[in-house]
């Protein structure tokens, strides 16, 4: 196996590139997100799917895994 170079060349099992995931990332009150239909999207499940298992995970989670946007933020 020859060792990585640089972050181009890193592709998740799935094809889905890091320039993929970047561009995903915004920057919202000072953090760097992932909405939730995008993080969906990614795994390849509904956006409900995913709230739903964060949902009933709670206790995995830190509590500032996830917050909810305000209408200026959307």
């Amino acid at each position: 196996m020859q060792p990585l170079h640089n972050k181009k060349d890193i592709i998740m099992s799935n094809d889905v590139s890091v320039e993929t995931i970047a561009g995903k990332i915004y920057l919202i009150r000072g953090m760097k997100v992932i909405l939730d239909a995008d993080l969906a999207e990614l795994y390849g499940v509904t956006t409900k799917a995913l709230n739903q298992a964060v949902t009933r995970n709670e206790q995995r989670f830190p509590p500032d895994f996830m917050f909810r946007l305000n209408i200026e933020e959307k």
